[in-house]
């Protein structure tokens, strides 16, 4: 089975990656770009403006969206709250759109968050759970399923990619923690004892690609190993790995100053489990906390 995938968000590294997993497997990838590209594999798209090839992407067999503002930025700013917001929603609401406009709508695979779920403290948590809570992510990450739904109502396959952070030496935030770890600098978020959902690059590619191929696949998916760690049970494992000490703490308090809109994705606790991808037929490679740091610590450039 080869498939056309049309992509948006193709030029970060989860994209990057994404893209070059789909065209080893046969498939052939059209990217959305937003500079003039006379390359034959790209197409360019402005989704501020509703500018986009409705042809291509209501022609696709799938149509993934991967766009959104970095999340490393200033956290104090609302100029900075206002692109992480419309870049992930808009771009998401004008695909959906089209995808709805088509005779045969092809398949949405929709970027977006763990942060969906909003701090639950140690209850497990799958795709049924609940969304609470006011914290900018998981407000943004309703906004931006919700962005999906005319593409639903006009009977597009959906699938919610509800992301969390992806452990690699080569992107955040585990391009960051390693140089502090091994300076001795690592250590736990306020107490620890929250959960800390992640997930390695060969799952995470490996699930997106299952989910593109696997036709019957719809709704939302966790995409997170199979058992979360705690942040002290995180840093132990990476500290450990790097063979350095983990005594430092950053408190709560210098974190909420400090993280500003960012800080309940530090300090709220995530207790995630992915149950869709397991109902699915996906098999985990990297299953737990051990695993994943293993992994994403063995990347190359």
């Amino acid at each position: 089975m080869s498939l056309h995938v049309v992509m948006a968000g193709s030029s970060g590294f989860l994209g990057t990656h994404l893209t070059a997993a789909l065209r080893e497997r046969g498939h052939r990838v059209t990217r959305l770009v937003r500079s003039p590209s006379e390359k034959p594999d790209a197409s360019t798209w402005d989704p501020y403006a509703g500018v986009v090839d409705r042809d291509l992407v209501a022609g696709a067999d799938a149509v993934v969206n991967l766009a959104g503002a970095p999340l490393i930025g200033n956290v104090h700013s609302q100029k900075w709250a206002r692109e992480v917001r419309e870049s992930r929603v808009r771009t998401t609401r004008l695909l959906a759109e089209v995808i709805a406009g088509a005779d045969e709508p092809p398949a949405f695979l929709a970027g977006n968050g763990i942060a969906f779920y909003g701090d639950h403290g140690d209850q497990p948590l799958t795709e049924s759970s609940d969304s609470r809570g006011d914290a900018l992510l998981t407000q943004v990450s309703r906004e931006w399923q919700e962005a999906t739904e005319p593409a639903a109502a006009a009977g597009s396959r959906v699938c919610v990619l509800r992301t969390s952070p992806v452990m690699d030496r080569r992107s955040p935030p585990l391009k960051q923690l390693v140089p502090l770890f091994k300076l001795g600098l690592g250590g736990r978020l306020g107490s620890g004892r929250q959960h800390m959902a992640m997930i390695s690059l060969r799952d995470w590619i490996g699930a997106v690609v299952h989910l593109a191929e696997h036709e019957s696949a719809s709704g939302p998916f966790n995409l997170c190993c199979e058992t979360t760690p705690t942040n002290a049970e995180f840093t132990e494992t990476l500290a450990s790995a790097l063979s350095r000490p983990s005594f430092a703490t950053v408190p709560a308090p210098l974190l909420r100053v400090a993280a500003g809109k960012m800080a309940p994705e530090l300090l709220g606790s995530l207790n995630v489990s992915p149950a869709a991808l397991r109902d699915v037929g996906y098999d985990f490679q990297d299953p737990d906390v051990a695993a994943v740091v293993s992994s994403g610590l063995a990347a190359r450039d």
